[in-house]
């Protein structure tokens, strides 16, 4: 039997695993390679750089990259798309951050009679 490959498995279920290419990722948003580049811009989602220096993008970019691109379909400029989705994943965290510490019994206190 041949020996085992050393070479670790991509990640194929890893949400931030940077697999996508500029290209690969306008295509699936419907964008331009330049649209990704402004989110970029304005620190938005910042991509992984290959070997050779190519931006390479994750499924969560992608996700946040969709939002915003919803965004400006509507009208917002990309800007303020971006501080948008921005304040959307921070409250978002905030919430499941609370849900934890409700879980564990970290719940505001309780009025006294």
């Amino acid at each position: 039997m041949p020996p085992r490959s050393t070479r670790s498995v991509v990640p194929l279920d890893d949400d931030d695993y940077p697999a996508y290419t500029m290209g690969r990722a306008a295509e699936m948003l419907g964008a331009s390679p330049a649209f990704l580049r402004s989110l970029g811009e304005h620190r938005l989602i910042t991509p992984l750089r290959s070997e050779g220096g190519h931006r390479r993008y994750s499924r969560y970019q992608l996700r946040i990259a969709a939002r915003a691109r919803e965004l400006v379909d509507q009208g917002t400029p990309v800007e303020a798309a971006c501080r948008i989705v921005i304040l959307e994943d921070q409250l978002e965290e905030a919430q499941r951050i609370n849900e934890e510490l409700r879980a564990h019994g970290f719940g505001p206190p309780k009025p006294s009679a």
